[in-house]
């Protein structure tokens, strides 16, 4: 994930605010604040690693308080090479949360995950996502399951979200199509090392 030269790092902390990328935004069934997360506005080729985290720890953070939360996290319209941001990345923002949030992440609701999302996920999430965020992860594959968990009218959902819902309906119903779910059984890899070619492709290959 590199900045692009056009843009001053002040201009991506902007263009991050304007994006609104994550916002704190509506409750879970629970009474927490929700921090919600697009994927597809994720300006991976114009923002570097250290404008995201800044933008973090100053616009996101503070507002979720000392409290329980969860996450809603959108996943479509993720593309490799546009608005993934590659292995390095994704750690590198998971090790600038405080350790008190990390603590209060009660779900992260992975709303449309795709096939590739969730082979990569089950292979090598422990391995980015330590201290317990690994087994947070709950996969939804439709938003009407999302509404037993998350206040439905209390968050805004993207207008490409609910189109891609839509594409959905056409698709024939598989077993992991109902509910919410946590990953299916993930292999124990002993020391695997994530700057591999082949654990990069497998980030690649996520969306």
């Amino acid at each position: 994930m590199a900045a692009s030269l056009s843009l001053s790092f002040p201009d991506q902390i902007s263009l991050l605010d304007k994006l609104q990328l994550f916002r704190v935004q509506g409750r879970d069934k629970r009474g927490n604040k929700v921090l919600r997360v697009i994927g597809k506005y994720l300006p991976a080729r114009m923002v570097s690693c250290e404008a995201v985290k800044k933008h973090l720890e100053d616009s996101v953070f503070p507002k979720l308080g000392e409290k329980p939360f969860s996450v809603v996290y959108f996943h479509a319209g993720v593309q490799r090479g546009e608005n993934f941001p590659g292995i390095s990345a994704l750690r590198s923002f998971y090790d600038a949360v405080p350790d008190p949030l990390k603590e209060n992440l009660q779900a992260v609701y992975f709303v449309h995950p795709g096939l590739q999302a969730r082979i990569f996920l089950g292979t090598f999430g422990r391995f980015i996502f330590t201290g317990g965020l690994y087994g947070k992860v709950k996969y939804v594959s439709r938003l009407e399951f999302m509404w037993e968990y998350v206040r439905k009218g209390e968050m805004e959902v993207p207008e490409f979200v609910k189109d891609h819902e839509e594409e959905l309906e056409y698709r024939p119903l598989t077993t992991l199509d109902y509910g919410m779910e946590s990953d299916f059984p993930r292999p124990y890899c002993a020391g695997a090392n994530m700057d591999n070619p082949m654990a990069l492709y497998s980030m690649r290959c996520i969306s």
